[in-house]
C-alpha cells in the first residue's frame, strides 16, 4: 500500500458549505439507532469469528470448505425468496396512508412465495441434494434455515422502521449469539469432552454438519419468538401495492443476486478449479473482512430508513454528505486497526496454521469491503428516487467484472485473483454509481476530504505492517495518530453534534 502525503489547511474541510447547513442534531439518533442495530449484528457475527477459531480447530480445510458452500447456497436461496420486499417495505410504508396494508401485503407475499418453495423442494429433495453434492438432511436444514430466515424479513424490517432498535437488537442477540454459540460449543466440544449420548435424528458422520444444525434451531426460535408480529394487524392482501412493490423490488432482486456473485461466487470457482484445500484457507482468511463487514451492516441498518425519512426535507442532500463523511472516518479507522493488529485477530479467529497460506488477501478485502460500505452509502439517490434499477446496473457491472477476472486470472494467479476481483468489482461499483448520482441527484460529498482520510489509514497501515516495529504501544500511537488528524479536521462538526 503507498499513501502520499500532502499538506491541507485544517480549515480548509469544516469550511465546506453543506456540512455547516446540516442538521447535525438528527445525527444522534442515528448514531444510537445504528449502535443498537449494530450490536444486533456485530455480536452475531462477532461470535461466529470467534467460533471460527473453534472451526479452524476442530475441522480440516476441506470440511471447512463445507460450510462456506453451504452459506453460499444459502445467501443465494435467501436474496431470492425476498425478491427485494424488505427495502420495498421501507419504501412504500413512509410514503403510504394505508401502512398496516403494505404491512400484511409484504408479509402475505412472502410467506405464499415462500410456501410454493418449500413444497417443490421437499417433493423433489433426493434429485437436489444429489445436485447440490449434500445429504438430504443437510439441505432440509439448508432450506428450513432460509425459511426461517425469510420468515422474520417483515417483523424485523417493521421493529426497524418503528425505531424499536432494542427489540430487533434483544432477539437476535438472544438467538444468534447465545443459544447458536452455545449450540456449536456443544456439539463440536462438550459432546466429544464429556461422551454425550446424541439421538439418533441428530447423529451425523460430517462433523460440519453440527454448525448447520445449530444455526438451524437458533432460527427457529427466532421465528418463534417473532411470531405475534404475524397477528399485529387484520391479514389483508392489496393487489395493487404487491404489484407496485414488486416492480420497486425486482431490480433489488437481480442487484442482490449480482452482489452474491460477486461476494461468494469466488469461492465455489476456486473450489473447483484450485480444491477445498485452498478454498478452505481462502474462506478462513476472508473473515478478516469481517471486521469492517460488522461496521458496514450495522451502518446500513440505521441508515435505510434514515434515508426515506430524511428524503422530503429541505437538507437532506447536506445530511447525506454528513453521512458518507463519518462513514468514511470509521470505515478507515476499522481498516487500520485490523491491520495494525492483524497478528492479534490471528491467534483469535485461526486456531490451524495450514488456513494462514492465504492471510496476504486482507489488506485487499479490507479495502474492498470500504468501497462496497462507500457504494451502499451513494446508494441513497437511486433509492429515494425511485431509480433502483441503477442498483441493478451497477451490481450486475460488478457481478460480470467478478467472473471474468476469476475465470481467467485464478488458473493464472491461483486464489490473490479472487481477492484482486472482489476489490475491481466494488471500486467500480462505488464510481460508477458516484458519478451517475453527481448527474441525477447532485449531493455535495466532499472527495478530497473522503480521500484523505483513507489514504491516512492506508499509509499508517502500511508503516505498521513494513517499515515500524511491531511493538503493541507503536500499534496504538498510530491509531491515535489518525484520530488527532481527524479531530484536528473535524472539531468544529464534532463540537456542534456533541452540543445537540
Amino acid at each position: 500500500m503507498i499513501a502520499f502525503v500532502v499538506f491541507i489547511p485544517p480549515n480548509y474541510f469544516t469550511t465546506f458549505t453543506p456540512y455547516k447547513q446540516a442538521t447535525l442534531s438528527i445525527f444522534k439518533t442515528l448514531f444510537k439507532d445504528t449502535f443498537i442495530y449494530g450490536l444486533a449484528m456485530v455480536l452475531p457475527k462477532l461470535v461466529n469469528l470467534l467460533l471460527n477459531g473453534l472451526y479452524t480447530d476442530v475441522l480440516q480445510t476441506s470440511q471447512y470448505s463445507e460450510i462456506t458452500s453451504f452459506y453460499v447456497y444459502a445467501g443465494f436461496i435467501n436474496v431470492i425468496l425476498t425478491y427485494g420486499m424488505e427495502t420495498a417495505f421501507f419504501r412504500f410504508y413512509n410514503k403510504s396512508e394505508n401502512k398496516k396494508v403494505v404491512y400484511t401485503t409484504a408479509l402475505i407475499s412472502l410467506l405464499v412465495s415462500l410456501l410454493v418453495f418449500v413444497g417443490i423442494v421437499f417433493v423433489f429433495k433426493n434429485e437436489i441434494a444429489l445436485w447440490c453434492k449434500v445429504s438430504v438432511p443437510v439441505l432440509l436444514m439448508l432450506i428450513g434455515l432460509v425459511a426461517f430466515d425469510i420468515l422474520v424479513v417483515i417483523p424485523f424490517a417493521y421493529y426497524r422502521i418503528k425505531g424499536k432498535a432494542v427489540a430487533y437488537a434483544g432477539i437476535r442477540v438472544f438467538t444468534l449469539v447465545i443459544v447458536n454459540g452455545l449450540l456449536n460449543l456443544f456439539f463440536l466440544k462438550w459432546v466429544d469432552s464429556y461422551q454425550i449420548s446424541l439421538p439418533n435424528l441428530l447423529v451425523f458422520e460430517a462433523k460440519e454438519s453440527y454448525v448447520f444444525l445449530a444455526n438451524f434451531i437458533a432460527n427457529a426460535l427466532m421465528v418463534v419468538l417473532v411470531f405475534p408480529n404475524y397477528f399485529r394487524f387484520p391479514w389483508k392482501f392489496d393487489k395493487a401495492i404487491f404489484k407496485q412493490m414488486q416492480q420497486y423490488g425486482l431490480p433489488i432482486l437481480v442487484a442482490g443476486v449480482a452482489f452474491l456473485v460477486i461476494e461468494n461466487i469466488d469461492k465455489l470457482i476456486m473450489r473447483d478449479m484450485l480444491g477445498k484445500d485452498v478454498m478452505g484457507a481462502y474462506s478462513a482468511c476472508y473473515k478478516f473482512g469481517v471486521f469492517l463487514m460488522l461496521f458496514i451492516q450495522a451502518f446500513r441498518m440505521g441508515i435505510e430508513p434514515f434515508f426515506f425519512s430524511q428524503a422530503d426535507k429541505t437538507d437532506a442532500k447536506a445530511s447525506y454528505a454528513v453521512v458518507l463523511k463519518f462513514f468514511v472516518i470509521f470505515a478507515s479507522l476499522g481498516i487500520l486497526v485490523v491491520l495494525t493488529f492483524q497478528e492479534l485477530f490471528t491467534k483469535i479467529i485461526i486456531k490451524d496454521a495450514s488456513y494462514l497460506t492465504a492471510i496476504k488477501i486482507v489488506p485487499i478485502i479490507l479495502v474492498a469491503n470500504w468501497c462496497l460500505g462507500v457504494y451502499q452509502s451513494l446508494s441513497v439517490w437511486y433509492k429515494v428516487t425511485d431509480n433502483t434499477k441503477y442498483g441493478m446496473y451497477f451490481t450486475i457491472f460488478g457481478a460480470v467484472v467478478t467472473l471474468l477476472i476469476n475465470y481467467i486470472l485464478i488458473p493464472k494467479i491461483g486464489f490473490m485473483a479472487a481477492a484482486y476481483a472482489t476489490l475491481v468489482a466494488y471500486a467500480g461499483m462505488m464510481l460508477l454509481s458516484y458519478f451517475f448520482g453527481q448527474r441525477f441527484y447532485k449531493i455535495p460529498y466532499n472527495v478530497p476530504q473522503l480521500l484523505l482520510y483513507l489514504g491516512v489509514a492506508l499509509g499508517l497501515s502500511w508503516l505498521s505492517l513494513n517499515v515500524l516495529p511491531q511493538a503493541f504501544f507503536v500499534k496504538v500511537i498510530l491509531i491515535l495518530l489518525y484520530l488527532m488528524i481527524i479531530i484536528t479536521f473535524e472539531k468544529n462538526s464534532i463540537k456542534r453534534l456533541l452540543k445537540r
